[in-house]
């Protein structure tokens, strides 16, 4: 089971997993939290997770630290 849930995170952009991290919470929950709002409201929460997947995609390109001047 750790094995798929390691394999779903590693293709699924880790969003879950951040936010629980940033927010203190077991990404457990947010995920069953994302699935039960899909099926709730007829796949908002599975557009929702692709929104804030694509964000923090966009975000760890722009926020990449550089080492030096010379890596632009």
């Amino acid at each position: 089971m750790t094995q798929f849930i390691y394999t779903l995170q590693l293709w699924g952009f880790k969003v879950c997993q951040r936010i629980g991290d940033s927010w203190g919470i077991r990404p457990r929950v947010i995920r069953l939290t994302f699935i039960y709002l899909t099926f709730i409201t007829l796949g908002f929460g599975f557009a929702l997770y692709l929104f804030v997947a694509f964000w923090l995609r966009i975000k760890d390109l722009i926020y990449t630290k550089r080492s030096s001047v010379f890596d632009l």
